[in-house]
């Protein structure tokens, strides 16, 4: 297991959710850390922590939505320690998952989260995975374009941030499109002329992950949103790209009634399970 930050690595070895044999510490490699200029856009190193994402110049000014997202981690122990790989390769936080059920949660064939404790559990994705994508960086990155570089002993690849998170339909799949052997080097984030932002509804501002984020980023014509991206997090095992939402808002000024009407739309299709 790679070992970078540690924030969650170590809470899974805690609670034997991971036995690695041998554990590889990446963080003195200094080509995986950094933020700054890149041909067309952001670099972001896998191992730059989310304190040095929330005091950079760069992306508080040109890209607020990952801006918000980063300072939406309250605790300074975790920022400080935090990395945005980590952030992004990090496993679910379903109670169900971390007491060793596994991924989906099955017993005798059946979901543990539908008749159980399933309050913070998907309303989108309709199962058989019902965690939610644990990423605070994740929806503004889809909705931004990132890029996620992967290298491995065969070669690098790149991957779009949209297609890096994923819905098992197995025990034996992964939740991110990372592979045996490979490791997240970087993000690169085009360079934007949108408007972006990001919001989330939490329980309270200490510690904790949020009940529900969205992250929005819009081009603009003058007044009038010429396209649109919402990608929701917390509420499906990947960040939720909010199509019918987006539609609701092209070819449109920016007012009351079409923010109402683009939320309205943005849960159309949700399922919530029984407690949430």
């Amino acid at each position: 297991q790679i070992l970078a930050g540690g924030t969650d690595q170590i809470s899974l070895m805690k609670e034997y959710i991971h036995t690695p044999k041998r554990v590889v510490n990446i963080k003195s490699i200094r080509a995986l850390g950094g933020i700054g200029k890149a041909s067309g856009g952001l670099r972001i190193g896998a191992t730059a922590t989310f304190d040095e994402l929330v005091s950079n110049h760069l992306v508080r000014t040109k890209y607020p939505a990952l801006h918000a997202a980063a300072a939406g981690v309250a605790s300074p122990q975790i920022r400080n320690m935090g990395t945005v790989g980590g952030d992004l390769c990090q496993r679910p936080r379903c109670w169900y998952f971390r007491n060793g059920y596994g991924l989906l949660a099955m017993n005798d064939g059946k979901s543990l989260v539908t008749d159980g404790e399933n309050k913070y559990h998907a309303i989108f994705g309709a199962g058989p995975a019902y965690f939610v994508s644990a990423s605070s960086l994740g929806p503004a990155l889809v909705a931004l374009n990132a890029t996620i570089n992967i290298a491995s002993a065969n070669g690098e690849r790149k991957v779009a941030a949209e297609k890096f998170f994923l819905a098992p339909q197995s025990e034996q799949d992964r939740e991110i499109d990372l592979k045996p052997g490979e490791i997240v080097t970087d993000i690169v984030v085009p360079s934007t002329g949108l408007k972006n932002a990001s919001y989330e509804v939490r329980q309270k501002e200490a510690l904790d992950w949020p009940l529900a984020t969205a992250s929005v980023a819009l081009e603009m014509d003058g007044s009038t949103v010429r396209s649109a991206r919402i990608v929701l997090g917390h509420v499906a095992p990947t960040p939720w790209s909010a199509t019918d939402a987006a539609a609701a808002l092209a070819g449109k000024s920016i007012d009351k009634d079409t923010a109402e009407a683009a939320g309205t739309a943005a849960v159309a299709g949700a399922k919530p399970l029984s407690q949430n």
